[in-house]
């Protein structure tokens, strides 16, 4: 069962950036792609992951997965200040999800070079209730976000300031796809000492690669 959730974006872009983008063209599958993230925080599992805009739609959506990925009951969610996570998760989590909202606050006198993805200097944190009864002393982002790193490190579509981005948007889905697939059955946390899978009772032993694979060709 969940028990706390962390949700958040990792920005990457398919074909070309957003900003070179030809009016005639359409940007549905190039341009800005996002992938959110439900990480659940204790056991380190990702829940749910969706690749998409970093729009009202695409969130719903991925609340959606959240929702068939969890049982019912009460957990609390943690999220950035994103607006469309609050109507997402009225709607979509509203029998199941104390959601706090955790802003972090940065610097605005820091001078930032164009171009340079150095981040401004951090400040402070702000939490805010949004619904149901959350735990603002243990609402954070913290955790989802080192596994943005991770996703970063060990997916190299989305490294920056690199020639590595993907070319079409159904291959940086199908990677992500082998990513987290990964990351859940496979890879030894180093925190927790097992996989995210066998800490959140999901399966008993690490999958192989070849288990992996042996899986993916049983669902499809």
């Amino acid at each position: 069962m969940s028990r706390r959730l962390e949700l958040d974006e990792v920005w990457t872009y398919v074909g070309k950036h957003q900003k070179r983008i030809y009016p005639a063209e359409s940007s549905r599958y190039i341009g800005d792609a996002y992938t959110l993230i439900g990480l659940e925080r204790t056991s380190k599992l990702v829940v749910a992951w969706h690749l998409g805009k970093r729009d009202r739609v695409n969130t719903e959506d991925f609340i959606s997965k959240i929702r068939w990925a969890t049982a019912p009951g009460r957990f609390d969610v943690s999220t950035d200040g994103f607006q469309p996570y609050e109507n997402a998760i009225d709607a979509g989590l509203y029998d199941r999800a104390n959601h706090a909202a955790v802003v972090k606050m940065f610097s605005t006198t820091t001078q930032v070079v164009p171009e340079s993805y150095r981040p401004a200097k951090f400040v402070s944190v702000g939490k805010d209730a949004v619904s149901g009864d959350p735990d603002l002393d243990r609402a954070g982002t913290s955790h989802v976000e080192r596994k943005n790193g991770t996703l970063r490190q060990w997916c190299k579509r989305l490294t920056r300031l690199t020639y590595a981005f993907s070319r079409k948007w159904d291959n940086l889905k199908a990677a992500l796809a082998l990513h987290f697939a990964h990351y859940n059955f496979c890879r030894i946390h180093r925190t927790i000492k097992e996989t995210p899978a066998m800490d959140a009772g999901v399966t008993w032993l690490p999958w192989t690669v070849a288990d992996l694979l042996d899986a993916a060709q049983v669902s499809a």
